[in-house]
């Protein structure tokens, strides 16, 4: 049955939830309030991070994380006049801080990582898009094999979850990539990920694809739904109403709002992220590559370094914060000595983060013909399209293939 269906929000989850509808033969309104990609989507580290199944709410981070936020050259940072309205989901995101939960979040979330270059060829191949995809290893950079040791969780996470790695040490780290600084003693190769060389116009041309498809693009802000007897009619955007048979929420950190009118109570908040762009750079790394200390990832882009990561909690109406910029800018330096740079471009923006660290996915239990598709924090570019494809299924009235409970909209209620 041909439905008319409202996708909310046009980031990586809800341009590739309107191909797939589109492709299932439904008529598709995407609406976001600024045009698409302007989120997080264009700002992400542009790495396919297939292993990346491990949440920030590690095994340890409770005695890690009180000397971080002191020490200016770790990736943690916090406006602390932010900290009283943070600290109930704060509360709730750090007790899923040990190894159990930890595996339990690995476990549910590596079937919507683990085939994410796959995915997005599926998704963008034919398209302008597909030429910002590129196969390629992802390196994690370490300085000594004790420092590698001290992360044997999360890589014996991923060994068991079927992600295989190649430890390179004794100048094999050098030798696969010369750009790296010999302060990183060793390096940890993982085959079959991939990287997008602009995420920004990626997402753009993808979401130009599913307007030759037939998608009605609107630009606009939703502010409620619209029922008659318990099912979706319509959306209500500034003072008219958009009539449709079925929504789909997926606007990231800004889902709140309508989750709530959905009777949802999401445990949503910020996850404050940054880059740093070093145009025109003297040396480019082999592959993408996090420094594990550092918690950054550089990514090689078309025409620049993208330097990503850093965690802050600020909220979403501070502005940027310098000292994390400067951290970045430090980092690089000490990875990459001798590398230099015309130009840099800044950027912040703002992570969906859900207090288990998994996202929602499903239909809102609530309201008839409303399905929400948020809060992938780190993973969001990785899984859009394997989300997109799971909602589209979900609105045509079919079962998905894959268990979704982990991921059930109603699981804090």
């Amino acid at each position: 049955m041909t439905k008319t269906v409202a996708v909310i929000g046009a980031g990586i989850v809800g341009v590739s939830t309107a191909i797939e509808l589109r492709r299932a033969g439904h008529e598709v309104v995407l609406i976001d309030r600024a045009g698409p990609a302007t989120g997080t989507s264009h700002g992400n580290g542009g790495v396919l991070a297939a292993a990346a199944v491990l949440p920030v709410t590690g095994p340890g981070l409770w005695k890690k994380a009180p000397k971080m936020l002191l020490d200016p050259d770790q990736p943690l940072f916090l406006r602390w006049s932010y900290l009283p309205k943070l600290m109930p989901w704060l509360m709730r995101y750090m007790s899923h801080a040990n190894a159990e939960a930890a595996l339990t979040r690995a476990r549910a979330i590596a079937p919507l990582l683990g085939d994410s270059l796959a995915d997005h060829l599926a998704l963008a191949g034919g398209t302008p898009a597909e030429k910002w995809l590129v196969a390629s290893d992802y390196v994690f950079a370490y300085p000594d094999r004790a420092a590698f040791e001290a992360d044997a969780f999360g890589w014996k996470t991923r060994s068991d979850l079927g992600f295989p790695h190649e430890v390179l040490e004794h100048g094999a780290f050098q030798a696969y990539d010369p750009a790296m600084s010999t302060d990183f003693a060793l390096g940890v190769r993982q085959p079959n990920h991939g990287r997008i060389t602009d995420p920004g116009h990626y997402v753009k041309d993808l979401a130009t694809h599913a307007q030759s498809l037939g998608a009605r693009l609107v630009i606009g802000e939703v502010r409620d739904f619209v029922e008659e007897g318990g099912r979706l009619t319509g959306l209500r955007i500034g003072g008219e109403t958009l009539p449709c048979d079925a929504a789909v929420v997926a606007t990231g950190v800004w889902s709140g709002p309508l989750a709530r009118r959905l009777g949802l109570e999401v445990p949503l908040e910020s996850e404050r992220g940054y880059h740093l762009e070093l145009w025109e750079p003297s040396v480019m790394p082999k592959s993408p590559v996090m420094f594990a200390a550092q918690k950054f990832v550089a990514t090689p882009m078309e025409g620049r370094l993208r330097l990503a990561g850093i965690v802050e909690f600020g909220g979403l109406d501070a502005p940027a914060s310098a000292a994390p910029f400067e951290l970045l800018r430090r980092s690089i330096r000490k990875a990459m000595p001798g590398l230099t740079w015309t130009r840099e471009v800044e950027w912040m923006g703002h992570r969906p983060s859900i207090a288990d660290s998994l996202p929602v996915i499903g239909a809102a239990p609530r309201l008839a013909g409303v399905f929400v598709g948020f809060g992938h924090d780190h993973v969001g570019l990785t899984a859009g399209p394997k989300t997109g494809r799971l909602l589209a299924q979900l609105v045509s009235g079919q079962t998905p293939n894959f268990d979704l409970a982990p991921f059930a909209p109603d699981r804090f209620s």
